[in-house]
């Protein structure tokens, strides 16, 4: 029944948790403790009323209500203090929890190649950051802890109520274990269904609703609206539906409780009554053993919600798996560092296919350049350039052919050394939510402010930060919406420019400049990359304007085919017939 419920889905975030048992061991004991605390104090509380009432008030003297009474205020001092800090501990593990489930999948998320990426939505990545990994954490909180303690509770009341009464500990152990099962086992098997299908609604729902929002102009140009917001009002109906049939069998596992505390309660007292009436007990006894079992009631009442809601956990954790599951692991042999200086560059028979595209995206290109050189790349959009970038800084894997950097295969390359060795700037430009300089030092933390600003004069946006009066501290905004398109692309160049690489590789470095601008840069960055064998990615080779500096070498793109490769030699020569090896080409 445990592999039926999805046990083993659960296992890996398990082993994850394991990691702070200590902090976990000690939420437990509190949780443990406020429940005791209460148990002592209903139960203590219902013996001295009692007693105080048998006793009568001629003879109460005789009867000590210093100790009981000394003894409900501990356990009420000792509910209240328990309770905030099982509140305030567990809830400081939990958050604790989340930081290490989260840090583990963004790791994975970040091995992950750009192939496996694009086969999810970003709302979906978001549902895995987010909603998935706060399912998680009720695994102590809510899975683990409450009928851990629970069940232990049942095991330290049955001994208490057989100090009394023996038979009376066994009927109602076994009794409260068997709630225990349902309240955990059966509510599980009962809510699974729904609450694993909420999972899926909720995150269908959230995709149709950004698709909705995003996409509404087309919708609305093309009288699609009216039908899409029908699937939105579906996908919320069967949302709705799932849901109430959770609330349906939490209200089931609150019932039973209830009624399991209640037959148990009446057991009790029933046998109670008996004792007493032999003489077996007194009659503040009598009184007690009831209300001991009344109170066991507050730590069984934690486990239907929780368990109901099961298969929630169950679909985010294997969700999780299958993300874990869809990394690219680095091999074993991954551990070779790149050297100082420029480094080489070699494809050979490379070819490249994206997962669910019948078609190549690059076929069996070969090149190879010395360090030091620097190749213009040509193409038109979709020729490959950007796929040949991704493979060569290992976002993406070569379905078949061999890459090299320095002499060293790709594939054996370590990934800080590769990154380190390795800069691009690509299209898409990512800025952080944060400061100038809070982005920048993703290059270099250890930069000083002098450095930094540095790196701003030279990409000519030192004066412009110098008029803002936060200066460095400026906020960029989410993904650097408070800077203009030109803006974000020289603070991306500056981040560049505060790396060390021996292969630098420059997609449109140029895209979204005023040509001022560009001719303020070209000559520095033609300095900068001294010594650096260099990759730039642009469309054509058609003036001087946009015509990378320094350029050694020149191939050309088509339909993931490369077509060319010659020296440089003048603007506008033709050098896609500067050769008669279209697939097989070296260095001429």
């Amino acid at each position: 029944m445990g592999d039926g419920l999805g046990v083993g889905a659960l296992r890996p975030w398990l082993r994850l948790l394991v990691r702070r048992r200590r902090r976990l061991w000690v939420g437990a004991g509190l949780l443990g403790l406020t429940l005791m605390a209460a148990i002592g104090l209903l139960a203590l509380s219902g013996w001295f009323i009692t007693a105080s009432a048998l006793t009568g008030m001629a003879v109460m003297a005789s009867l000590d209500v210093h100790v009981p009474g000394g003894g409900i205020r501990a356990f009420a001092v000792t509910r209240t203090v328990a309770r905030y800090l099982e509140r305030l501990y567990n809830h400081d593990t939990v958050l604790r929890l989340l930081a290490d489930l989260r840090g583990s999948l963004f790791a994975v998320l970040s091995r992950l190649d750009g192939a496996t990426l694009a086969q999810q939505r970003a709302s979906d990545w978001l549902t895995r950051l987010t909603a998935d990994i706060d399912t998680l954490d009720g695994l102590y909180l809510r899975l683990l802890a409450p009928p851990a303690v629970s069940l232990a509770l049942i095991g330290l009341l049955a001994a208490f109520l057989g100090l009394w009464l023996p038979t009376l500990a066994w009927w109602v152990a076994i009794g409260l274990v068997l709630a225990w099962l349902w309240l955990t086992l059966g509510q599980a098997w009962l809510g699974m269904a729904a609450s694993r299908a909420q999972v899926g609604y909720r995150q269908r729902l959230r995709s149709l609703a950004v698709e909705h929002l995003q996409g509404l102009a087309e919708l609305e140009a093309h009288d699609c609206t009216e039908r899409h917001r029908r699937r939105l009002q579906g996908c919320q109906r069967r949302l709705h539906a799932a849901q109430r049939r959770l609330a349906g069998v939490t209200a089931l596992g609150t019932a039973v409780v209830g009624l399991a505390v209640g037959l148990a309660m009446l057991a009790t007292l029933w046998l109670a009554a008996a004792a007493w009436q032999r003489e077996a007990v007194s009659g503040a006894v009598m009184v007690m053993l009831p209300l001991a079992v009344l109170a066991i009631g507050e730590a069984l009442a934690l486990l239907p919600n929780a368990f109901t809601s099961l298969g929630t956990t169950r679909a985010a954790a294997e969700r999780l798996n299958a993300l874990v599951a869809a990394e690219q692991r680095a091999p074993s042999g991954r551990c070779r560092r790149l050297g100082d200086g420029p480094l080489a560059l070699s494809l050979s028979g490379v070819s490249l296919r994206y997962p669910g595209v019948w078609q190549l995206a690059l076929e069996t290109v070969s090149l190879s350049l010395n360090g030091g050189e620097r190749l213009a790349l040509t193409g038109s959009s979709g020729a490959g350039k950007s796929s040949i970038a991704a493979l060569l800084t290992r976002q993406l894997l070569p379905t078949a052919g061999d890459i090299r950097l320095g002499g060293v295969p790709l594939a054996e390359i370590d990934e800080t050394s590769l990154r380190e060795r390795v800069g691009l700037l690509g299209q898409r430009i990512d800025l952080f939510e944060g400061s100038l300089a809070d982005n920048l030092r993703i290059a270099d933390p250890a930069a000083s402010d002098e450095r930094l600003w540095r790196a701003l004069d030279w990409v000519t946006l030192a004066d412009w930060v110098e008029t803002l009066s936060e200066g460095l501290a400026t906020p960029v905004g989410e993904g650097g919406r408070a800077l203009s398109g030109g803006q974000a692309r020289r603070l991306a160049l500056a981040r560049l420019w505060l790396r060390d690489p021996g292969l630098v590789i420059l997609d449109e470095p140029f895209a979204g400049l005023d040509r001022e601008t560009v001719e303020s840069l070209v000559p520095r960055l033609d300095a900068w990359l001294q010594g650096r064998t260099v990759l730039f990615l642009v469309h054509q080779l058609d003036d001087g304007s946009t015509v990378p500096p320094g350029v050694t070498h020149h191939a050309h793109l088509v339909a993931g085919q490369l077509t060319g490769f010659a020296r440089h030699c003048a603007i506008g020569q033709d050098v896609g017939k500067a050769t008669t090896m279209p697939n097989e080409v070296r260095n001429g």
